[in-house]
């Protein structure tokens, strides 16, 4: 296909929702400076829309939303708004400063979502009106969702549809709110709208899929097919129960079976697996393995017939190159003789651009790895940059020092040292195997009422010196938060990544406490 050819194809627009479905995942809640590094690194390949937040839901999800707004350099930034008068105003604040702003505003349609905020058809059809009339009279680029129109009544959605094109809503959103619909369903919904509602050609229509029966991906494409030309989608599919649809997927199988499919797409794919490891890093949902495109497997080769094939023809078992997503081609070790440049080239292929002091720091600790490691593999430098990210000098909780003692009978006993808010802390404690016994030591130094939802262990690489990524997940007064750590110590990473989810814990304790100065919080141990 030539330039001019695909130029001359439908352009689909890239929604992301990351930033605001992605982090309803029970866990995934990110921090004001994550938001907005994700934001530049969905801004820097080409996301064409991104939806930075739901504006009204907190101070924190304001904050958020507008300095992305302030910050995006080529991205319309979105904000999410009920379909009420404060709502929307309170949006519109939060994203007024961007180069191209959009308020996204939505109400339940289908008979289930009517009678949450008991209103019949008719009193529903003048909130639509007089919402959208209003958020268009602040902002010339105003998107309307009607949730779980996949179970709406069809006489109704095309009703509801027309009322906010004409009341000025330039984007009209499909949702499959939970995930209900099939391929056919969702096209056939699709061409219904553009026939029967006046106007429709004047918009652009959207799909928004879930995954609760693992077809959103079909399901948007399907859309697509049938004539919407926006996709809703977000990093790893993260999202509300099942997900959503992943942008990589979809952004690939347009890419990849073009030949069917002629519709493109703004996105820089060799940007994908960098900002994939990153959300994944910051959500604390690691990445299956034997997930389409980002997955560890989805390049990887075991079956003899298929290795054979691979050394003769790459594309006798591969549809893409690992290239098209931002993978290297090759997997080169790294050892203790490596230097600083070696270290950073293969970082730089790896994704990960380091400033000389990052290196610096990221160099020192290579080097630890490498004395414990014969051979350091890519995987292990991704596991050491996650790592990298998920520890702070400012946090509340460090690990010092761990020392676990292990025998055939009896319970295992763990002594930590625990530096809290700078002070070190040191306790013995006793338990069912040495990943309990130094929990129950955190426990002891930093008294909580946290409860372990999730603890994960996954190797990095192979042989009993790799490393080993945790992830343990916890539950305090309704909030939950996520830890990661890597280290090829299992029970090592284990207590770091405890912590880590403990360190955040306590930051948002911190910033929702009312009137409190962060700067000026502190707890005490019972050491």
């Amino acid at each position: 296909m030539t330039d001019t050819t695909k130029a001359t194809q439908d352009r689909v627009v890239i929604f992301d929702t990351t930033l605001r479905d992605g982090e309803q995942s029970p866990g995934a809640t990110m921090t004001h400076s994550e938001k907005l590094e994700i934001a530049g690194l969905l801004d820097e390949m080409g996301v064409d829309v991104i939806e930075a937040g739901f504006p009204i839901a907190s101070e924190g999800d304001f904050e958020a939303v507008s300095a992305i707004a302030k910050a995006a350099q080529n991205a319309v930034i979105c904000g999410l708004a009920r379909a009420n008068y404060k709502d929307i105003d309170r949006c519109w604040e939060a994203v007024k400063h961007a180069r191209q702003p959009r308020i996204h505003t939505f109400i339940g349609t289908s008979p289930l979502h009517r009678a949450i905020p008991n209103l019949d058809m008719d009193q529903m059809a003048e909130r639509i009106h007089d919402t959208v009339t209003h958020a268009r009279n602040l902002c010339d680029n105003v998107q309307w969702s009607p949730m779980d129109a996949t179970r709406t009544e069809h006489d109704y959605l095309c009703r509801v549809v027309e009322i906010a094109i004409k009341a000025g809503a330039t984007t009209i959103n499909i949702p499959d709110t939970v995930g209900y619909t099939a391929p056919r369903e969702s096209a056939a919904l699709i061409r219904m709208l553009l026939e029967r509602v006046p106007g429709a050609d004047r918009i652009i229509f959207a799909t928004h899929c879930h995954n609760d029966l693992g077809m959103a991906t079909a399901n948007s494409l399907a859309a697509v097919e049938a004539g919407a030309r926006q996709i809703e989608c977000t990093i790893n599919g993260l999202g509300e129960r099942a997900g959503n649809t992943a942008l990589e997927e979809v952004v690939m199988a347009l890419k990849v079976r073009n030949d069917i499919m002629p519709y493109r797409t703004g996105i820089d794919t060799t940007k994908i697996m960098n900002i994939s490891r990153k959300v994944a890093t910051v959500s604390g949902f690691p990445v299956q393995f034997n997930k389409a495109i980002v997955g560890k497997n989805a390049f990887a080769h075991e079956s003899g017939i298929h290795q054979d094939g691979m050394l003769k023809n790459a594309e006798t078992f591969e549809i893409m190159r690992p290239t098209d997503i931002g993978l290297a081609d090759t997997s080169l070790v790294m050892g203790k003789h490596s230097g600083r440049a070696a270290l950073r080239a293969k970082l730089r292929d790896l994704g990960y651009e380091l400033a000389d002091n990052q290196l610096a720091d990221v160099f020192v600790r290579f080097k630890a790895l490498a004395d414990r490691k014969k051979e350091v593999y890519d995987d292990d430098l991704v596991a050491l940059m996650q790592d990298q990210t998920t520890s702070a000098e400012h946090d509340t909780l460090q690990v010092k020092r761990l020392r676990v003692i292990c025998g055939t009978e009896g319970p295992q006993e763990a002594e930590l040292t625990l530096s809290i808010d700078g002070v070190d802390h040191s306790i013995d404690a006793t338990g069912d195997g040495p990943v309990d016994a130094s929990f129950n030591a955190v426990k002891m130094l930093y008294p909580h009422q946290a409860k372990l939802h999730i603890y994960q262990v996954h190797a990095v690489t192979e042989g009993t010196d790799a490393q080993a990524t945790v992830s343990v997940r916890l539950e305090e007064d309704g909030k939950i938060a996520t830890g990661q750590a890597a280290d090829t110590d299992t029970v090592v990473a284990s207590v770091k990544a405890y912590v880590n989810a403990l360190n955040r814990l306590i930051h948002r304790r911190q910033k929702s406490a009312p009137g409190s100065d962060m700067k000026n919080v502190h707890y005490t141990s019972r050491a």
